[in-house]
């Protein structure tokens, strides 16, 4: 078991991840797949209803669609991404990193805060890349699993290796392979997130948590207990608890998991299933544990010594943020510029010490100590090898299981 308790972070970062924590990407119910549930079209299982509005599913073929790259001639970048997901300097209005590349490339990064929600945004490029036509868009950030779609619908392009030299060198081990796109091929890392369990030492009197099952079965701990609407990290750290793989399961072992958290629901053990609203909770003792995402509890613990976490020996749960090339776009060349250029370890300890997730950049940590050390030490930002031997990715999963697994959570939860 591993535990960290850092000292306060920095003014200058404690006032960094604030900003995002009230703004920005960690501001969203960032990893909530079914948003579009409650009545939007784009629910899993959104393809088909897309079909069924005349709008064409793409055929499932690896490989995207490529168009004339003008990038020699138009020196720019359309770059869609989250809010506050970039680092911004003291005025609001400019990123020092982008400022940096413009410098030393001539390419203008037309950049715009654009995706609220993975699936909101899918709905939005997904009709032009299904008729082949250019989203107006030449790099975009999104989530693994909704990566993991777009690839295969073919809906992006595979990536030049000779234009990513420094993403190639210098991409995390942690990051390298993933199921849904091997050698990443059509994808590389903005930036990592962790899935931890945190606590309340104040709300915990003494109580100690260790891992997941403390969280669903002891009874000092009932209904102060938070878990995650997000089903992959949810029924991800509830599989490793149970001594299950999930980057390699099966359906039996998929109802087992819905199983043991039905019976912690039945018995009164959960107090909710939340999105990011759990911080405020997790902070005034209300949760007194829950299942929690790292970039969250750097931002509390910025503000509450009392906020805490654990990584189970069991392991933890780790997803990511990425950047793709849809599908048409015109500036190709430029995109991969760019992402390559974020690979440096400069730009990356910059953008680092801003957003407080975890870097893919391997060697990053000096270039992070010179501009906040105790950013650059907490390991929710930059764990260390022995920490990312224990991370554990959700198996990619086909259209059918995505459906069928989603509902039943949905069903456990609630929702």
């Amino acid at each position: 078991m591993e535990q960290y308790e850092p000292d306060r972070l920095s003014p200058a970062v404690a006032a960094a991840v604030r900003r995002s924590y009230r703004n920005g990407r960690a501001a969203m119910t960032r990893r909530s797949l079914l948003r579009a549930s409650a009545g939007g079209a784009l629910a899993v299982g959104g393809l088909a209803a897309l079909s069924g509005c005349g709008i064409p599913a793409a055929g499932k073929t690896q490989g995207g669609v490529s168009a004339d790259d003008h990038s020699a001639k138009e020196k720019v970048v359309n770059f869609s991404n989250w809010p506050e997901y970039i680092d911004v300097d003291d005025s609001g209005k400019h990123h020092p990193t982008l400022d940096t590349f413009r410098t030393r490339t001539g390419i203008t990064v037309k950049y715009t805060e654009d995706i609220n929600d993975n699936d909101e945004f899918f709905g939005k490029i997904q009709p032009q890349l299904a008729a082949g036509q250019d989203t107006g868009r030449d790099l975009v950030v999104l989530t693994d699993w909704l990566a993991a779609r777009m690839v295969r619908l073919g809906y992006v392009q595979k990536l030049d290796a000779s234009n990513l030299p420094h993403a190639f060198a210098n991409l995390s081990d942690q990051f390298r392979s993933p199921d849904w796109d091997p050698g990443r091929a059509y994808s590389y890392v903005w930036q990592g997130i962790s899935t931890v369990v945190a606590y309340n030492k104040k709300a915990l009197d003494g109580v100690e948590v260790k891992s997941v099952s403390d969280l669903l079965d002891n009874p000092a701990l009932k209904g102060r207990v938070g878990l995650l609407t997000e089903m992959r990290d949810t029924v991800g750290m509830t599989m490793l608890d149970m001594g299950l793989d999930p980057a390699k399961f099966s359906d039996d072992d998929y109802d087992k998991v819905i199983a043991r958290i039905q019976k912690a629901v039945d018995k009164g053990q959960i107090r909710r299933f939340t999105g990011n609203d759990y911080t405020s909770d997790l902070s005034k003792g209300d949760l007194a544990a829950c299942i929690a995402w790292g970039g969250d509890i750097v931002q509390l613990q910025s503000d509450n010594p009392d906020v805490a976490y654990v990584i189970p020996d069991s392991g933890y749960m780790t997803s990511t943020d990425n950047l793709m090339i849809p599908n048409k776009a015109r500036h190709k060349t430029n995109a991969e510029r760019l992402i390559d250029f974020y690979y440096e370890p400069e730009p990356a300890a910059q953008l680092s010490a801003y957003v407080n997730y975890v870097s893919p950049v391997a060697d990053v940590k000096p270039y992070l100590a010179k501009i906040d050390k105790s950013a650059a030490d907490n390991p929710l930002i930059l764990p260390d090898k022995a920490m990312q031997a224990k991370s554990v990715a959700f198996r990619a999963l086909s259209s059918k299981e995505e459906t069928a697994y989603q509902a039943k959570f949905t069903k456990l939860t609630g929702a």
